[in-house]
């Protein structure tokens, strides 16, 4: 027997033993990871996160439309929180912060007007379900 089989035979035996030897705390982080990756995926398969997100454009739009003072007071509450809330909710809901922060800024109406619409559309585009975008007229 070669070396290069000897190696051949013995890697699925490293592997049960690499499995093995993972610590409990790093257990529960690779099941709780791949529970979250895959709970993600699958609402964004079925449509849930494009929805989600639809409705918050479309509560961003309303508030931009009818009541600005919303936009601003929601910008002042997020700032608000206590600084890893504010990280967390950066991270779930990033397209829509970075829509906020951009109309938050001073910049001229029609740039920020411009770059919420096209990141909305880039969001929703993203999130679009699989089933939606095999559909051809």
């Amino acid at each position: 027997m070669s070396v290069v089989q000897h190696v051949e035979t013995h890697e699925p035996e490293r592997a049960i033993e690499s499995a093995r030897r993972k610590g409990p705390m790093e257990q529960v982080i690779e099941a709780l990871a791949n529970g979250l990756g895959n709970g993600v995926a699958w609402m964004a398969e079925n449509g849930i996160l494009f929805g989600v997100f639809a409705l918050i454009w479309v509560a961003f739009g309303v508030g931009l439309i009818w009541s600005q003072g919303s936009i601003d007071q929601t910008w002042q509450t997020i700032r608000g929180l206590p600084l890893i809330i504010q990280a967390v909710v950066w991270l779930l809901f990033l397209p829509v912060m970075i829509g906020l922060w951009i109309w938050e800024t001073t910049w001229p109406l029609v740039v920020r007007l411009i770059l919420v619409v096209g990141i909305a559309g880039w969001n929703l585009l993203v999130f679009l379900p699989r089933a939606l975008q095999a559909a051809k007229p």
